[in-house]
């Protein structure tokens, strides 16, 4: 009964998350109050990791009838820091929850996988601040984490931006043989003391200050949110590439900023507020695979046109959580029976066998 019961409140999280409206608070369930759903994240008995491996045994059937035409196709490995802003105290994890770049939050180093039109998170680390591993650090140890079959199966190219173009890092990705393109700072010194502003020819090859192997480097212009100009990104590779060939990937790294919005203001990324480490972690991981349902509902539609995400998860509701769309229109004839009686009607539910 207990195990019926948590798949009921599985299904409620489910119908909060894949509504991407923005109103993922246990309070605005219409399946489960929110006392039950706080249970459910903080106290029950049930395996997070158990959900992680048979979502990625899911990702790997789908990846496994991916065989493109030609050369073994590449997949885009991005990693990147996001911070999750969070307000007031939180005794469950207080020591989680610090200013970073002038944020405070949580702050998650995400691993972004994208390979043809599949868009997959598949892990992250929390950043604790200092004195524990770096952003850098902790990224390399989620590259380490790739499984064989992906690394068999596609050509892997690592890609970050400037706080993972660490020496460390770099010296890792080889280690790995494995190749990265990341961002790297202007003022950052050649082997010969001059900073890297003072090249003039892109696409070139040069040795870094602590690197024992040579990179290409190239730049281009980029305008951000919030920027009047445009600034000129650096972007290294230790593979050599033509110049245009490294602009081209190190712009793709920026993908994974359309991700974190999505996951964020569509699908609650953000909206945790457990006072357990356990409830906080259970809350990321839902919301994850909401994101993930709806990117194969998306699939689905067989399009080339931006994603609806509202219309995603609809197709996920609709094909793959048929009772939970049912047991919503039961609520909601529930909701407005009185209503109905006021206007003369008495509606009457009746399973049929089928």
């Amino acid at each position: 009964m207990e195990s019926d019961y948590q798949k009921q409140s599985l299904q409620a999280f489910l119908e909060l998350f894949l509504k991407a409206q923005g109103t993922h608070r246990p309070q605005h369930s219409a399946l489960k109050s929110a006392s039950a759903l706080s249970r459910f994240l903080n106290h029950y008995i049930w395996s997070a990791r158990s959900l992680i491996r048979q979502v990625r045994r899911m990702i790997k059937q789908q990846l496994s009838h991916y065989h493109p035409r030609g050369r073994r196709p590449h997949l885009q490995v991005i990693i990147d820091l996001t911070t999750l802003e969070k307000r007031g105290k939180f005794k469950g994890y207080q020591d989680l929850v610090h200013v970073f770049d002038g944020k405070r939050g949580l702050h998650l180093v995400v691993i972004y996988l994208v390979v043809g039109r599949w868009r997959l998170p598949w892990s992250f680390r929390i950043y604790r601040g200092k004195g524990h591993s770096t952003p850098a650090q902790l990224g390399l140890k989620l590259v380490r984490q790739l499984p064989r079959w992906l690394k068999r199966q596609f050509q892997v190219m690592v890609l970050a931006d400037t706080a993972f173009g660490s020496v460390e890092f770099l010296k890792g990705i080889r280690s790995l043989k494995l190749h990265a393109i990341t961002g790297v700072r202007r003022d950052r010194l050649l082997q010969d003391h001059r900073p890297l502003w003072q090249l003039h020819q892109p696409g070139q090859q040069v040795r870094l200050q602590g690197l024992n192997f040579p990179v290409s480097v190239a730049w281009f212009y980029l305008k951000r949110d919030g920027e009047k100009k445009r600034s000129k990104r650096y972007v290294l590779s230790t593979k050599p590439l033509k110049a245009s060939t490294i602009v081209w990937w190190g712009r793709h790294r920026w993908q994974i900023e359309g991700f974190f919005k999505t996951a964020k203001y569509r699908f609650g990324l953000h909206r945790f507020a457990q006072k357990t480490l356990k409830g906080m972690y259970r809350w990321l991981i839902l919301s994850l695979v909401a994101f993930l349902l709806a990117h194969w509902g998306y699939l689905s539609l067989d399009t080339k046109e931006l994603p609806d995400w509202g219309v995603a998860a609809t197709i996920i509701l609709e094909t793959c959580l048929v009772e939970l769309v049912i047991a919503l229109l039961l609520a909601e004839v529930e909701r407005q029976r009185p209503l109905l009686k006021q206007q003369g009607l008495d509606v009457q539910i009746t399973r049929c066998k089928i």
